[in-house]
C-alpha cells in the first residue's frame, strides 16, 4: 500500500457520502477504478441501494477496467441475487487488484468476497482507510452488530452550557452556518426524533432546508406516550410531504393527517428507548439524529444508546437576564466529555464550532 493508494481511497471515502442516508438498507459504498494513474471509472450505490457501486464505476471505465485497481471502502458482496455479486463482477471486468477498507459483517460476505477474489488470482488488500470508511458506514456496521440504529445526539450549546430557556421556544443559539450544517445532517440521516415536549414548545419542521437537497428529509420521529401532540403543529401539517412517525397511542385527529403510530413499551412512565430502538430498526431505520431536548439527551446517554455527538458551541451565552431554574444545561458539553466518546473532527462554521465524537469501539 502505498501514499498514492490511500489517497485514492481517501477520495473514495469522500465519494460514498454522496448518497449517505440515501441508500435503504444498503450502505452508500463508494469504488474509483484507476488505470494507469487516473480514474477512469467513479460509482457510489444509487439512491435506494441498487446498483452497488461497483457496477456503475465499471460501466463507466469500460474496457479501462482491465489491468486496473478497485478502491472499494466496503467489500465487494459475495451473495448473488438477480445480478451477479460485485466480486465476480470485478473479476469478468479483469481487474486487477481491489483494495477494500472495511470487511461486510453481513454473514452473507463476511470475507467470501475476498476469498471470491482471491481464487481468481486478484490481489487483494483490506483495511486501507479503515477507520474514516467506518464514519461513513456507522448507520450500516452498528444495524448490522446491534440490530438497531446509529444514534447521533446533536446538540446545539450557547457559551452559558445551555440549550435553552424555559418558556422561550425555539432560543437561537448558533449562526446560520452551524444551522446549514445541521440540515446536512439531516439530508444524511434516515430519521430525526424528538420528544413531544421539543415538539410543542419549538414547533419545528425537522425537514431539510438546504438548497437542491429539499427532497432529502428523513423520517420525523415523535414521542408522544401522553398524546400531547395536536394537528395545529407544522410536523402534522407536513406529514403528507415529509412522514411523521409518533412514538405512542394512535391519535384518531392525527391519523387521519396521514401521521403514522407506532406502539411503545413502557417503563417508570417513560418510553423503553432500548425497545423503541430495535422496533426502529427492524423497520430499516439505520440512523437517527436526536435533535429533542435534555431529557431525550439525558435517557440516551444514560442508557449507552448515544453512538455519535455532534456539538456546535456558540460563543454567545443565553442565560444572562433569565431566571436560573429557567435555565436548561446541556447534559454534555465538549470539553467536559464523559469517558467512552473519542473526537473524530472539529470544525468552525462562522462564529461556532462543530465538534463530533463517536464512541470508542
Amino acid at each position: 500500500m502505498s501514499l498514492t493508494d490511500a489517497r485514492y481511497m481517501a477520495a473514495a471515502i469522500r465519494f460514498a457520502r454522496r448518497h449517505e442516508g440515501w441508500t435503504a438498507t444498503n450502505p452508500s459504498v463508494a469504488c474509483l477504478i484507476v488505470a494507469d494513474g487516473v480514474i477512469v471509472g467513479m460509482g457510489v450505490t444509487a439512491m435506494g441501494g441498487r446498483p452497488h457501486a461497483e457496477p456503475l464505476a465499471l460501466a463507466q471505465a469500460g474496457d479501462l477496467a482491465r489491468g486496473a485497481t478497485a478502491y472499494v471502502t466496503l467489500e465487494p458482496c459475495a451473495h448473488h441475487g438477480r445480478t451477479p455479486p460485485c466480486a465476480q463482477t470485478l473479476i469478468d471486468a479483469g481487474i486487477a487488484r481491489v483494495f477494500t477498507a472495511v470487511v461486510d459483517p453481513d454473514p452473507r460476505v463476511d470475507e467470501k468476497g475476498h476469498a471470491i477474489l482471491r481464487a481468481a488470482g486478484i490481489e487483494v488488500e483490506r483495511g486501507l482507510g479503515d477507520s474514516k470508511a467506518r464514519e461513513v458506514l456507522a448507520a450500516y456496521l452498528v444495524h448490522k452488530k446491534l440490530g438497531r440504529p446509529h444514534v447521533t445526539l446533536k446538540l446545539a450549546i450557547s457559551a452559558d452550557g445551555l440549550i435553552g430557556i424555559r418558556g422561550k421556544g425555539q432560543v437561537p443559539i448558533t449562526g446560520a452556518q452551524a444551522r446549514a450544517q445541521t440540515h446536512l445532517l439531516r439530508a444524511r440521516s434516515h430519521a430525526i426524533l424528538v420528544g413531544s415536549g421539543t415538539a410543542l414548545a419549538d414547533d419545528p419542521e425537522l425537514t431539510c432546508r438546504l438548497p437542491g437537497l429539499e427532497g432529502r428529509s428523513p423520517v420525523r420521529i415523535v414521542l408522544d406516550a401522553n398524546m400531547r401532540l395536536h394537528s395545529g403543529l407544522k410536523l402534522v401539517n407536513t406529514s403528507n410531504e415529509v412522514p411523521l412517525l409518533v412514538v405512542g397511542p394512535v391519535n384518531p385527529a392525527l391519523a387521519k393527517t396521514g401521521t403514522q403510530f407506532i406502539a411503545c413499551e413502557m417503563q417508570d412512565g417513560r418510553i423503553a428507548l432500548p425497545e423503541l430502538l430495535e422496533d426502529l430498526g427492524a423497520r430499516g431505520i439505520q440512523s437517527v439524529l436526536v435533535e429533542g431536548g435534555a431529557q431525550i439527551a439525558k435517557a440516551l446517554l444514560s442508557e449507552n444508546l448515544v453512538d455519535a455527538l455532534a456539538l456546535f458551541t456558540s460563543p454567545k451565552p443565553i442565560g444572562a437576564g433569565e431566571s436560573v431554574k429557567d435555565h436548561i444545561a446541556s447534559p454534555v458539553l465538549a470539553n467536559d466529555l464523559r469517558q467512552g466518546f473519542e473526537l473524530t473532527g472539529a470544525w468552525q462554521f462562522g462564529e461556532d464550532r462543530l465538534e463530533t465524537f463517536a464512541r470508542n469501539a
